[in-house]
């Protein structure tokens, strides 16, 4: 290291375990001095500056961090699939290089256009434009400037470093006859004009201050990666002391494919001049660019494997090779600010996290975007996990506060309402149920609140409810045992209350439980007493209906259950014993005291449980008449029972 306290001069006083290899590559590409570090561990994350903000990607998973108009950062990852069947060809020397090298620039190009649909602030509705392509041809500006912008940015790319070297060359060649088309001094020429070119280039976009903010931006990638190389903690403060020349750096990359083009189009073009040619200079001037366009992937893949070795040694040897793409750096990369450092930071973690960590959860900037687009690419994500993809239209149904039937109609979603869909569609990645992350959800028509103290009220309770309410007579009285939410209890007296008087008394084991069942009770507006209790001590008098949704699964069977019900849904409310059948026999035991003569006790019950639950009955209980009724899947799913 560098002792930060003794200066001489502009620089550093060097400390004797200093790497003289690597201090002179950054004195030599750094006149202010600043440090170059020896590195404790090496990183195969990499990244780029995108529009107000940083990609990271490594081996698994990309995340690109977005300051946005509001001066919040937004994020986006995702993760790097391979294909199906990955060709063993692929991940040989030099073709790998140019596999990485294609995989790299479309990667890069995605995420700089995601990046500018975040910073760049829109208008909350879509445009006229919008609306109609979307519903005429069923894509969104979005797509299309991507489109445009892809094909542009290829276009300029090869004007700029094929055809304009190759066309001012070619006019050289003509005045000095000497300088021909297969001669080394053609393609050392023509490699000048590809670098006053590409130099000239650097230094005209340092005229824009957005170019500029980019160079930062890109400075904050580099310290960021430095720093953890460094082995030092991702703090601000530590970011900031690092360098912000990498050897990784794609400036770096692009010198070296510059040198290399110059030996392998002079080789191509040598061999091409065996041929003679054609003797007609247009025909030639084509045909040789036509060549150096195909050997482009070649350039690539020796490039990387070069940047690879060079940044794999600090070694005095290849100081000259790396000087070059440290000096190219110091205009590709600025002094980034604190709010700059943190985007890389959040962005490296990312990356680093998905790498580690392969239930990491995607993240999608909230932008306009088409309402298929947004479905398909939620039920994927939902699929990934196991989760429900039919959840996806739920979010969006609800969000949009429209019809599920009407998802199939396209539509622009604005980016306010992406960012309330994609909320809830990350957390419900996390398996946290859905209509615990929205609080309440819709039972026999009322709107029952719910949370992690309560089971979500189920579809086929309903059946429950209808046949309680059927059973009903004027002046009966009701006792709903294991009420949870309340949401049966509930149901059943505002139901009851449209044409009867009834009383309703709802109990549960959990005061928690409880105290949110109450607060649903005054949401509709139920006349209902609630009292804590274990099933039915504490209890008095006897009930015309006794009604109850046990818990009734196996306990053996909880771990497989489906995660968002085993993570997150009360246990107490679940387990029903060995075999499920636990509170059914508790229940059997004591409703004899509690209910009256010519009553009914009606229970939901699991698959395949229902005749057993009639055997304990008549074996217990002493009832007179047992019946099932069955759920529209089929399913023995409601006992009622008879005394």
């Amino acid at each position: 290291m560098l002792s930060r306290g003794r200066m001489r001069g502009r620089g550093w006083v060097k400390h004797p375990s200093v790497h003289k290899a690597a201090l002179w590559g950054e004195l030599a590409a750094n006149n202010q001095g600043i440090v170059m570090r020896k590195k404790k561990q090496r990183t195969y994350i990499g990244g780029q500056a995108v529009i107000q903000g940083v990609m990271m990607r490594g081996k698994r998973g990309m995340a690109t961090v977005v300051r946005d108009d509001n001066g919040e950062l937004q994020m986006e990852a995702k993760r790097i699939r391979k294909p199906k069947k990955e060709r063993k060809w692929t991940r040989f020397p030099f073709v790998r290089g140019v596999v990485s090298f294609i995989l790299s620039i479309v990667l890069g190009m995605q995420s700089l256009l995601r990046s500018s649909e975040v910073a760049i602030t829109e208008d909350e509705e879509p445009s006229k434009l919008s609306k109609w392509m979307a519903e005429h041809w069923k894509i969104s500006v979005g797509e299309v400037v991507t489109v445009v912008a892809t094909v542009l940015g290829v276009a300029i790319a090869v004007v700029l470093f094929l055809l304009l070297p190759n066309y001012f060359t070619a006019l050289i060649s003509q005045a000095a006859p000497a300088i021909h088309t297969g001669s080394i001094w053609y393609y050392l020429i023509e490699g000048g004009f590809r670098f006053v070119i590409f130099l000239g280039y650097i230094l005209f976009t340092l005229i824009f201050r957005s170019m500029r903010e980019t160079y930062e931006y890109h400075g904050a990638e580099h310290k960021t990666i430095n720093c953890y190389e460094y082995g030092d903690e991702l703090t601000v403060e530590n970011v900031k002391k690092a360098s912000r020349l990498h050897d990784r750096c794609g400036t770096t990359f692009i010198f070296i494919v510059l040198v290399i083009s110059i030996f392998v189009f002079a080789l191509a073009g040598w061999a091409l001049s065996l041929t003679g040619l054609t003797g007609i200079r247009a025909v030639d001037f084509l045909l040789n660019f036509i060549v150096k366009l195909a050997l482009l992937p070649v350039v690539a893949g020796i490039s990387f494997e070069l940047l690879r070795l060079l940044a794999r040694t600090d070694s005095v040897l290849v100081l000259p090779l790396k000087a070059p793409g440290y000096l190219l750096q110091k205009l590709t990369t600025r002094e980034p600010d604190e709010r700059q450092i943190e985007c890389a930071i959040r962005a490296f973690q990312k990356a680093k996290e998905m790498d580690e960590d392969p239930e990491s959860p995607e993240k999608t900037f909230a932008t306009e975007c088409k309402l298929s687009g947004l479905l398909s690419m939620m039920k994927e994500g939902l699929a990934e996990k196991g989760i429900d993809a039919s959840d996806a239209e739920w979010i969006a149904s609800i969000n949009l506060n429209i019809p599920r039937s009407s998802l199939s109609e396209e539509r622009i979603v604005t980016r306010k309402e992406c960012a309330g869909i994609l909320s809830v569609y990350e957390e419900r990645l996390t398996g946290r149920p859905l209509w615990y992350i929205y609080g309440d959800a819709e039972f026999y028509g009322y709107t029952i609140k719910v949370d992690e103290r309560v089971l979500i009220p189920r579809p086929e309770t309903e059946l429950l409810v209808r046949q309680a309410v059927a059973s009903l007579k004027d002046g009966d009285s009701v006792l709903d045992l294991c009420t949870g939410s309340g949401a049966v209890a509930i149901a059943i007296a505002c139901e009851a209350a449209k044409d009867k008087e009834v009383s309703v008394l709802a109990t549960d084991i959990s005061e928690d439980a409880l105290a949110l069942a109450r607060e649903n009770a005054r949401l509709n507006k139920a006349n209902v007493t609630f009292q804590q209790a274990d099933l039915f001590n504490g209890i008095r008098g006897r009930f015309n209906l006794i009604t109850a949704n046990p818990p009734y699964v196996r306990s053996a069977e909880i771990a497989s259950l489906s995660r968002d019900v085993r993570d997150f849904e009360p246990r107490l409310a679940l387990d029903g014993g060995v075999d499920g059948l636990d509170y059914y026999r508790r229940i059997a035991e004591k409703i004899g005291r509690y209910i009256v003569r010519g009553g009914m006790c009606i229970l939901e019950c699991g698959e395949d449980q229902a005749q057993e639950i009639i055997r304990i009955f008549r074996t217990v209980a002493r009832c007179d008449f047992a019946m099932v009724v069955r759920d529209l899947a089929g399913v023995e799913r409601i006992v009622k029972i008879g005394f």
